[in-house]
């Protein structure tokens, strides 16, 4: 897999650099999801191929599908003790280490997989970081019954904190919703600056029907910033 753009090259930097400042040998890791985590679990099955002892724990299918294609050998979680490490991307990333992540449809399987990890690292290309989160739509994911409803309740409590218009899209359409791993719809909530992520991470959980929704907030440990010359910067939030 080769790098064919210069965002492509600093996500292929930016994993590099993650395996090579926190990955040991023996350890069972968490595999994250989306196009920069593809890149890590592509160059993992490189170092695996070279000899590297590891097992990961993927956090969606497509991600397993990946891995088991370059050789990454795999468990399942509910077979394994607390996770290593968890590295994966993000869509979304400020100087706290508070993320939006969701893009890749896969949000819930990559929080229950980083929750269970004594380190979670955020692997992104320069773009991704950002002053205030919120620019990259909010994904929330609800259950498909009365979804509506849990729509309406949203737009509620956007309302009630200050964010006003707020264009919510269900991803894939009325005619075909996409459905998530676990059999759920996603409503992408277009709330262009979030000013308080902590507060409303916690109020979003309380709506019924919210299965889970993509702001992480106190997950991240550490994050690895790849730039398109190659450059890389590691972070720590802890």
């Amino acid at each position: 897999m080769q790098a064919t753009s210069a965002q492509d090259e600093a996500k292929r930097a930016a994993a590099a650099k993650a395996i090579e400042t926190f990955l040991r040998d023996g350890m069972t890791i968490g595999l994250g999801s989306g196009t920069t985590s593809r890149w890590f679990v592509r160059i993992l099955g490189e170092r695996v191929g070279s000899g590297l002892r590891v097992t990961g724990v993927p956090s969606s299918r497509s991600t397993g599908d990946l891995a088991k294609e370059v050789g990454v050998p795999l468990a399942d979680l509910n077979d394994v003790n607390q996770l290593d490490l968890t590295i994966d991307g993000a869509d979304e990333i400020d100087a706290k280490g508070r993320m939006i992540k969701g893009g890749g449809a896969s949000l819930l399987w990559e929080k229950i997989v980083a929750y269970a990890s004594r380190k979670m690292v955020a692997i992104v290309d320069e773009s991704k970081v950002v002053e205030h989160l919120g620019r990259f739509p909010l994904a929330v994911e609800v259950i498909p019954f009365a979804w509506r409803s849990t729509e309406r309740n949203l737009r509620n409590l956007f309302k009630d904190a200050g964010l006003s218009d707020v264009q919510i899209d269900l991803r894939g359409g009325l005619e075909k919703p996409l459905i998530t791993d676990s059999g759920h719809y996603l409503l992408d909530c277009h709330l262009r600056e979030i000013p308080d992520p902590d507060n409303l991470a916690a109020e979003l959980s309380q709506i019924p029907g919210v299965v889970e929704h993509g702001l992480f907030i106190g997950i991240a440990t550490d994050s690895v910033v790849g730039h398109a010359n190659g450059h890389t910067e590691v972070v720590s939030f802890r």
